[in-house]
């Protein structure tokens, strides 16, 4: 496995840059002009209750976007709440990244209460880069065992672990996230940071489980954790390499980040581990007269190095930092001590104002499941198609809206607020 992990490491790190942003006076001011003859929601409103009016130029446009929060997807049911998301680059240096951040509160159809608070704020001149979250939330956690949907184990219990025929269990829990890193730019697009992260779980409980024999019982009572609670409380040591255009939705350049999580018992986990985490995402634009006709692709691991995970701290569908992986499946549907998402994803503009655009994607993903399977053994496919409305043209927000098939019945529509990646 470890072989693989080296791979991912050097194209993490290797990869070429195709189209870095080369940020010049000429070109904000023709940025500028090609963002004022867009058309997006705000507009859309501001016609309807006030037709006569001239459209605001994006300099006088708010930074700070509020909305109502509607969303769904087949793990959380349909979701209601409010949401306000902003963008804005800090101080005069023209090449500092645009800094953004988000806060949510949310009930779903599924008895999901959830919100948070995240930011990811660049400093001017990019010198430094703060990313955290706050999340507090009562979550009901669709489980359909773990491992890639093959059977190894010879056992009732392995069999009950692995479940290939997908049967669902619900977890209810109530969870908290702190979070925090701080990056320092060491060389143009380049930085290094550290950081704490404390995932704390309380009363869980699988309530149609009267005898416990459900993958998450059977998983704890293995490996020693106590199935009504746990905290997975660790350090972060990271480094990124940056050259995309905008976090929102970026036309080009490149994201990479790698990093080592090490869970302390000292400073309350419940069990110590070392995690490697790794992100790659790169982006094409195909036109330099429509930039929005973009190739993405993303690659996001997951992998265990000593020691032991919770059970729903496990990676897999879904559990990327965004919960935005695996369109096609529920979250967690496909999980493991070691895993690997790839996606691809074609983005073009639909109307000429740039209202509506349009995506096409195809995802694989692999785990293992510690009973036989190994990582890249197997892999599980998805794909779809999905529209996008421009919801906020200075900072490029787009509602999204996609449809995705998977494997065993798995498919789902899914709503939510900007790109998956």
């Amino acid at each position: 496995m470890f072989k693989y992990v080296i791979i991912v490491i050097l194209i993490t790190f290797h990869a070429k840059t195709f189209g870095q942003t080369t940020n010049t006076t000429d070109s904000l001011k023709r940025d500028t002009v090609i963002v004022n003859s867009q058309y997006d929601v705000a507009d859309l409103i501001r016609n309807i209750l006030h037709p006569n009016s001239k459209p605001k130029p994006m300099q006088a446009k708010s930074a700070i976007t509020p909305m109502p929060n509607f969303a769904y997807n087949p793990s959380i049911g349909f979701q209601i709440g409010i949401k306000a998301v902003a963008g804005k680059k800090l101080g005069k240096d023209p090449n500092t990244l645009m800094s953004v951040a988000a806060t949510s509160a949310s009930i779903t159809t599924k008895g999901i209460i959830y919100a948070y608070l995240s930011h990811n704020v660049y400093t001017p001149g990019n010198k430094w880069n703060l990313q955290g979250i706050l999340v507090a939330a009562k979550t009901v956690t669709p489980d359909f065992g773990l491992g890639i949907g093959l059977d190894p184990g010879d056992s009732e219990a392995d069999r009950i672990l692995t479940n290939p025929d997908r049967k669902g269990y619900v977890l209810h829990a109530q969870y908290y996230k702190i979070s925090e890193k701080v990056y320092k730019q060491i060389k143009d697009n380049i930085f290094v940071g550290a950081g704490v992260s404390f995932d704390i779980r309380r009363k869980i409980e699988d309530r149609n489980a009267t005898d416990r024999q459900t993958p998450y019982y059977i998983y704890s009572e293995r490996l020693g954790y106590d199935p009504s609670h746990y905290m997975a409380n660790g350090f972060l040591l990271n480094i990124q390499y940056t050259t995309r255009d905008n976090q929102n939705r970026a036309y080009k350049g490149t994201y990479a980040d790698a990093g080592i999580r090490v869970n302390q018992s000292w400073i309350g986990s419940t069990k110590n581990a070392v995690q490697l985490n790794t992100d790659f995402r790169q982006y094409f634009s195909l036109s330099n007269r429509n930039p929005e006709h973009v190739i993405a692709f993303w690659n996001w691991g997951s992998y265990l190095l000593s020691g032991s995970l919770p059970y729903l701290e496990l990676p897999g569908t879904g559990k990327d930092n965004n919960g935005r992986s695996g369109r096609g499946y529920t979250i967690a549907y496909f999980k493991g001590t070691n895993y690997f998402y790839s996606e691809i994803e074609y983005r073009f503009p639909i109307t000429k104002n740039k209202f509506l655009s349009g995506v096409t994607f195809f995802n694989v993903q692999t785990t293992n499941d510690n009973l036989g399977t190994k990582l890249f053994e197997h892999w599980q496919p998805a794909g779809g198609a999905g529209l996008r409305v421009l919801f906020n043209k200075a900072t490029r927000t787009n509602l999204c809206i996609d449809y995705a098939v998977g494997n065993y019945g798995a498919r789902g529509l899914f709503l939510g607020l900007n790109e998956s990646f």
